[in-house]
This record gives C-alpha cells, structure tokens and sequence, in this order.
C-alpha cells in the first residue's frame, strides 16, 4: 500500500470518528443521534464503495494496458 493510499484512508478515518463523536456528544435526544449516525454511515459506504470500485475500473484499465503493450 503506497503512503499516498494510507494517508486518504487515515484522513477519512479520523472524519468518520470526528463526525461521529461530533454527533455524540451533540444535545440532542438519543434516536435523533442514532438516526443521524446511521444516515452517516450509509452515506460513508456509499462513497466508499464508488471509490472502491473507481480504484478497480482504473486498475482494470492499467492492466489491461499492460497486457497490449507486452
């Protein structure tokens, strides 16, 4: 794993828990936080998994790249 690829994944890592102590310790009542957390979440998979699969179409590309021009 390139130090590029552990730096975007450690920065979205401390978003993910910043965002959700933010919404911890925010007053409000304890379902509007766990709805919140939960809507969070779904929105961070979302992202991660089209980035996931971007990083595959690329990678599926540069191989397929490489095959031609060997």
């Amino acid at each position: 794993m390139s130090t590029t690829t552990k730096v975007i994944l450690g920065l979205v890592g401390a978003a993910a828990v910043g965002a959700a102590v933010g919404m911890l310790l925010a007053p409000e009542k304890g379902s509007d936080i766990r709805k919140n957390l939960k809507d969070s979440a779904g929105k961070w998979s979302d992202k991660l998994s089209e980035v996931w699969q971007n990083g595959k179409k690329a990678a599926d590309k540069a191989s397929s790249r490489m095959q031609t021009e060997m």
